[in-house]
């Protein structure tokens, strides 16, 4: 096999590539392999450099050379292979330049994918605005080490199992307890885990919906939900969502517009620090939304996935409904590592077998080392006192990114709260990521967390990962090189 990082350095006197150029970075850096591979100097089977090294040699960002490798990928020059890399397709020969009359350049777009590729960034890489994690370095590694070795040392045969169908008991338990902190009242036997938050909506949804059903949701809201329920032949009304929580009287509008067989079968909503806007449901509001709930016979799925981050006492649906037509939501990616994968759900009693077979269809059942760590992390208060810290280190950072936004000509659509920041910018957010995203920086425009794309000045932001005055500066200068909306 070949590998062209180590044999075939850049062609002797090919230019660098150019910013001020019409063509993106990311155009510029496919073209070139393009060309190489059409024109035999890479020979079927050559292995393409790394993502890391390909952006050193060039001088751009781990995410422009993604967009470039994908580029590839689409016109069939290469082909990807698991934990390896990627290599140039063979036979060369049977490769043919497609043919098309010259047309305006479109730029690349940023999707729900490419943030969550942008999350698969090597160690030490700079700070992404449009990611929703927290940084590597305010996680706790050591306690999760701990948390490993101690349950390590009291497996037994089970290890040797696939685990319960609903999760570790022991975690369901504990689970039980924290929930207990929020209001609700759910029993064991009323949680199941999965594989992350993100599978516990996939579970509810495969499990209470059909292709072509209607589902409410939160706009602005979270664009990988919209790009998943899309997936899965689900017909989404989005309602729009305010300060207090969603505009209950378009809600109220959109069901009564359906026929029996479209009328709405489920709400999806951020109830708590809302993704995007931060903003969290009233109490009032919440009322509102479960007496909707129960006139028009629709269930509520209560993505809670912010919760470490944010008072206990905010209201929860779940704890108001007790758990009656409401599943609650949450995970721990957010909190304690993206790595461990460890969700779960609560529900009504009379679904919960139900969900617990999807869940077999889809993983079979979760790992059992992980599930019992988690344990033991609740257990003890580790968690609770690292989410403390947690909490601290990012209300110093919303400070701090706050006031770098506002000293750039930015301002915030909504209180700034939780971990993320709600900006207008005063230009289309999508020609200026791209823009960003020649220069190393991967910001979510404001389109991404709309049902149906729509042109917007609003962009969402990490608190975390926007203390960089470098972002901010960057940022301005791509402001003012394009246009106002």
């Amino acid at each position: 096999m070949l590998d062209i990082t180590r044999q075939t350095p850049p062609l002797p006197g090919a230019a660098p590539l150019s910013r001020e150029a019409d063509a993106t970075l990311t155009e510029q850096l496919a073209a070139r392999f393009a060309e190489r591979i059409r024109a035999r100097l890479l020979a079927p089977g050559a292995r393409l450099p790394s993502v890391r090294e390909c952006a050193r040699r060039h001088e751009v960002s781990p995410t422009t050379v993604v967009a470039a490798y994908d580029q590839l990928l689409a016109q069939g020059l290469v082909e990807a292979r698991a934990q390896r890399g990627f290599f140039v397709r063979g036979p060369v020969a049977e490769i043919r330049a497609p043919h098309f009359p010259p047309a305006p350049r479109s730029p690349v777009p940023i999707s729900a994918t490419t943030l969550i590729r942008g999350m698969f960034q090597p160690p030490g890489a700079q700070p992404m605005p449009g990611l929703g994690t927290l940084p590597a370095d305010w996680l706790d590694a050591p306690l999760l080490a701990s948390a490993m070795r101690k349950v390590s040392t009291q497996l037994g045969n089970s290890a040797l199992q696939y685990g319960e169908p609903a999760g570790e008991a022991r975690l369901r338990r504990a689970l039980a307890a924290r929930l207990a902190e929020h209001g609700i009242t759910a029993r064991a036997d009323q949680i199941v885990t999965t594989v992350g938050a993100t599978h516990a909506l996939d579970v509810v949804t495969r499990t209470l919906l059909k292709p072509g059903d209607s589902v409410l949701v939160d706009e602005p809201g979270w664009s990988v939900e919209y790009a998943r329920l899309a997936a899965l032949g689900l017909r989404v009304l989005p309602v729009p969502r305010g300060p207090e929580g969603p505009d209950l009287a378009v809600m109220e509008r959109l069901i009564e517009a359906q026929t029996e067989a479209t009328r709405p079968r489920l709400y999806v909503t951020v109830s708590v620090l809302h993704n995007p806007t931060g903003a969290s449901l009233s109490l009032q509001s919440a009322h509102k939304v479960l007496q909707l709930a129960a006139r028009h016979d629709f269930a509520i799925v209560e993505d809670d996935t912010y919760a470490h981050l944010a008072p206990a006492h905010l209201p929860r649906l779940a704890a108001l409904d007790a758990l009656e037509r409401t599943v609650y939501i949450s995970g721990f990616s957010k909190i304690l590592t993206p790595s461990w994968r460890v969700g779960f759900l609560a529900a009504p009693s009379r679904w919960v077998d139900r969900l617990i077979d999807t869940k077999l269809l889809t993983t079979l059942t979760t790992p059992s080392l992980t599930e019992l760590a988690l344990a033991h992390c609740l257990e003890h208060g580790l968690l609770r006192r690292h989410a403390e810290r947690i909490q601290r280190l990012l209300n110093a950072a919303r400070t701090r990114s706050v006031e770098l936004a506002r000293a750039h000509g930015c301002r915030f659509m909504a209180e700034p709260r939780g971990l993320f920041g709600w900006v207008d910018t005063g230009v289309d957010t999508e020609r200026l990521a791209q823009r960003m995203h020649d220069d190393g920086w991967l910001i979510a425009p404001g389109a991404l967390f709309h049902a149906t794309h729509r042109p917007t000045t609003l962009m969402r932001i990490n608190f975390a990962t926007t203390q960089d005055a470098r972002f901010w500066q960057a940022l301005q200068a791509a402001r003012e090189a394009q246009p106002l909306s």
